[in-house]
């Protein structure tokens, strides 16, 4: 459902069969998935090995899980070469595209709330 400024939302929040916001929240939420987003936003195209290497802490089964989780939502784009070794690489979607500007914005309001609080 396409919300159109906030009719949309009222009509179906809160506590109610669907939040779009909710549904949002969801695909990107969890310790790992922004990170990750970000680490492609920041370098484009990427190695599985490379995004293990600038997502700090990430074990290999959460690494996965995300990507996969991330892959499924359409958020990003996973191609693997037939070579050997076995390369895979991931972008964002152009349905990320969109995104990452509303996280960019919600990241100036985080620093713009932490520095009220300071």
């Amino acid at each position: 459902m396409k919300c159109e400024h906030n009719k949309a939302c009222k009509d179906k929040c809160p506590c109610m069969e669907y939040c779009p916001l909710g549904s949002a929240l969801k695909m990107i939420g969890g310790k790992w998935k922004i990170p990750i987003l970000c680490a492609l936003q920041k370098d484009g195209t990427t190695r599985y090995n490379e995004l293990k290497q600038k997502v700090r802490g990430i074990t290999n089964t959460m690494l996965a899980s995300s990507l996969r989780e991330l892959e499924e939502d359409g958020l990003i784009s996973r191609t693997q070469y037939q070579e050997m070794p076995l390369r895979v690489e991931y972008c964002l979607t152009e349905q990320c595209d969109d995104l990452m500007p509303i996280l960019n914005q919600l990241a100036f309001w985080g620093v713009k709330m932490h520095e009220t609080k300071s």
